[in-house]
């Protein structure tokens, strides 16, 4: 089976590290716990908008992204099984290329560079399963899709949905 991975949401905590550096810049105690839906800075003061747009613009934004719980266990397995690729918009952001690519060489060096596509449209991809929090990068997918619960993504529906990377071992190993 030919999987493709998302990073930002799915195997890397860029919520988090938004809520992180968010507390951090206006001395808050925002948790994700306290966020029911939408995108980071729709649950923020509209003052506070800029500040969360230019995140990802920070160097180190990308490189220092906590992994998601039980993602690196999981991906090993799924590796040694299927054919799993990392699918990643990487184009966007000045930084993300590269970040991301020493991410993936710290926390996942089991995935060798044949094995990682950074790419602004997702559309290209062509194999068996997308497991992404964006739904339009799974809307035009021609195999199977499970999308990745986040904040942003609980008002979404059509789609297969997993909470956690233990969901995914129990589907795919």
């Amino acid at each position: 089976m030919t999987i493709f991975v998302d990073m930002d949401d799915v195997l890397a905590d860029t919520y988090g590290k938004h809520i992180e550096l968010y507390n951090k810049e206006h001395q808050k105690d925002l948790h994700i716990s306290q966020i029911s839906s939408g995108e980071m800075w729709q649950n923020v003061p509209e003052e506070h908008y800029p500040s969360i747009r230019q995140h990802a613009l920070q160097p180190g934004f990308f490189r220092n992204l906590k992994p998601i719980k039980d993602a690196i266990e999981v991906m090993e397995a799924l590796y040694k099984k299927h054919e799993v690729y990392i699918a990643t918009a990487a184009t966007q952001f000045p930084n993300s290329l590269i970040e991301k690519s020493e991410w993936l060489a710290e926390h996942m060096p089991f995935i060798t560079w044949q094995h990682q596509i950074m790419c602004g449209d997702k559309f290209i991809l062509n194999g068996d399963l997308l497991i992404d929090d964006r739904v339009y990068n799974l809307e035009h997918f021609k195999g199977d899709t499970l999308l990745f619960n986040s904040p942003h993504n609980v008002n979404d529906t059509g789609y297969t949905r997993v909470g956690s990377w233990q969901e995914i071992a129990d589907r795919l190993l």
